[in-house]
């Protein structure tokens, strides 16, 4: 089943799931990084078997790899927090 993970340092992986544990470790077959940069399209990694740490996830996901496109993406603007008055 192809899943997309974001690590905690904002890493995106996609690959296929192939097994799991109670505390979240995930392996993944034909593992593979997408790298965005400002103004180019992304680029993809292999990685092949990839092992993530459960401690290093973020957020795991089901995906359609149909529906990436490799279009260039703006750069989100930064998020800043507001005193409450």
């Amino acid at each position: 089943e192809p899943i997309c993970v974001i690590t905690s340092d904002g890493r995106i992986i996609l690959g296929d799931l192939i097994g799991h544990d109670q505390v979240q470790n995930l392996i993944l077959n034909d593992a593979k990084e997408r790298v965005y940069s400002n103004g180019s399209s992304p680029e993809e990694v292999d990685l092949g078997l990839y092992v993530i740490r459960g401690d290093n996830v973020c957020m795991v996901a089901d995906y359609n790899p149909d529906l990436w496109t490799d279009d260039s993406v703006a750069p989100l603007a930064p998020i800043r927090q507001q005193e409450k008055i």
